[in-house]
């Protein structure tokens, strides 16, 4: 009898992590989206330590490394990610969504992806963040159904 084989062949990537290019890219990421951030006034105040985002930084990174099939300390250091659990204690509006959205935008322009794995990220964060609001914008309705 034959043992199937379930190992990947040779040169292939096994991950979307491993397919753009690593933590390097991951970094790069993270970073450029952090430049944006600490130069938005509505959003930089969300943050409890202000302009102190090494943390931030550090959880942001390495919960998307694992998400992106990198390796799983994110787990192994702060548990289940529970993202949602996570930001209540923070009013994340519809505004704040958007100005995430567009901090991670240039910097997923920034890094300069294949446009498969831009589009790939790019889905991922928009429903991510739109699970994150959890405060009404005043003068906003939440959007109708998506089709």
């Amino acid at each position: 009898m034959t043992t199937p084989r379930t190992t990947i062949p040779v040169g292939r990537p096994s991950s979307v992590f491993e397919s753009v290019g690593g933590h390097e890219t991951f970094t790069a990421l993270v970073d450029a989206f952090y430049a944006g951030v600490a130069e938005d006034e509505q959003l930089i105040a969300m943050y409890p330590d202000g302009l102190e985002l090494d943390g931030a930084k550090w959880r942001l990174q390495a919960f998307l490394e694992q998400y992106f099939g990198g390796p799983t300390t994110y787990s192994e250091e702060r548990g289940h990610p529970r993202l949602r659990m996570r930001h209540m204690p923070f009013p994340v509006t519809f505004d704040a969504r958007d100005r995430w959205l567009h901090h991670m935008r240039g910097a997923l322009d920034a890094i300069a992806l294949p446009p498969l794995y831009d589009e790939l990220m790019w889905d991922y964060f928009q429903r991510a963040a739109t699970a994150m609001v959890n405060t009404g914008d005043a003068d906003r309705q939440p959007p109708g159904p998506l089709i």
